[in-house]
Order: C-alpha cells, then sequence, then structure tokens
C-alpha cells in the first residue's frame, strides 16, 4: 500500500488479502523503523500513515471476525 487506504477499500478485500496486507505494512513499518534508527528516513510523516494503516486493516479483520457466524 503506497499511500494511506480508505476504509471502504479495506472492507472490500477477502480474509487472506488483509493478511497479505497486514504483513505488507508490518514489513514496511520495520523497515522505515531501521531506516529511521540509521538515519537514512526523510519524510516522517510515511511512519505515522503505515501505523494508522496496520491499525485499520487490523480492526476491520476484527469486525469481519466478530460478523462471521459461528457455527
Amino acid at each position: 500500500m503506497a499511500k494511506t487506504t480508505k476504509p471502504a477499500d479495506v472492507r472490500a478485500k477477502t480474509s487472506d488479502e488483509l493478511t497479505a496486507s497486514l504483513l505488507d505494512l508490518r514489513k514496511e513499518q520495520f523497515n522505515l523503523r531501521f531506516q529511521r534508527a540509521t538515519g537514512q528516513l526523510e519524510g516522517l510523516g510515511r511512519v505515522k500513515a503505515v501505523r494508522r494503516d496496520i491499525a485499520r486493516v487490523k480492526t476491520i479483520m476484527a469486525e469481519k471476525l466478530r460478523s462471521a457466524p459461528q457455527s
């Protein structure tokens, strides 16, 4: 995800796609954190955007889990 995502875009994804997105975002977060620690990071706003995207994906994953029919 290059830019912040809209909740409607995230809700349209399947559970597998959400899991993959979360993994990608976590990798990006790690890389940004590493760049900041080594002084290579220029745009600090991206750190905040990735953190919010992770929260957005996790929230929608939890919503889908709650709304899934219990068997």
